[in-house]
């Protein structure tokens, strides 16, 4: 599959504009200010594909991309840190209920911070997936602003907090370094090329 052909096909603000064309889809869920963006445009291997913003809070729909028209990258509005009003954020609760009730996700990305304990919107996401046996991987990212000695230890804190199975990788991730971005393409290339 050819990740350098990639396009943007619709920002779906409400159910009634998913994609209706059945493609696997692999969805990329994190926090806010987990660098998502910067995750999705490593792997793509492309500068600003995905809109990187100095404020959190950038992606407001379910943005979809098609990959070598072979599968659906599918960007989810951040939880957590958006200083967005109150009614913003409602919206984005609704799209996010609607998206995951579609059971429309054959790979779940969920991208926590490798420096940090995750936090408790990141225990609810994990908790999501394991509960309706989506298919998922965890990417911790930002390992490159880690210290060697504490790489081991901090994902053994990722592991535990979100109570994953051993079944459930956590692939060590940097978005500005490239890390694990081999590790990523072969769980996304597994399930769009089935």
């Amino acid at each position: 599959m050819n990740f350098q052909k990639v396009e943007f096909l619709i920002s779906a603000a409400s159910v009634k504009d998913f994609p209706k064309n059945r493609l696997p889809e692999i969805a990329f869920a994190g926090k806010s200010n987990v660098g998502k963006s910067s995750v999705i445009n490593r792997l793509l291997q492309r500068k600003n594909f995905a809109r990187v913003g100095d404020k959190p809070g950038k992606t407001i729909h379910v943005n979809y991309f098609t990959i070598d028209n072979k599968c659906y990258l599918v960007d989810l509005p951040g939880y957590g840190f958006a200083k967005v009003p109150q009614a913003e954020k409602e919206r984005w609760g609704k799209l996010m209920e609607n998206y995951f009730g579609e059971n429309r996700i054959d790979l779940g990305v969920l991208i926590v911070d490798y420096r940090h304990p995750p936090t408790n919107n990141d225990i609810t996401m994990a908790r999501w997936f394991l509960d309706s046996g989506c298919n998922f991987v965890v990417v911790a990212n930002k390992m490159d602003k880690l210290k060697k000695s504490e790489l081991v230890s901090n994902l053994a804190v990722i592991r535990e907090d979100l109570e994953l199975p051993d079944s459930v990788p956590v692939i060590p991730f940097s978005a500005e370094k490239g890390d694990g971005r081999d590790a990523l393409v072969k769980h996304i290339l597994a399930v769009a090329e089935k």
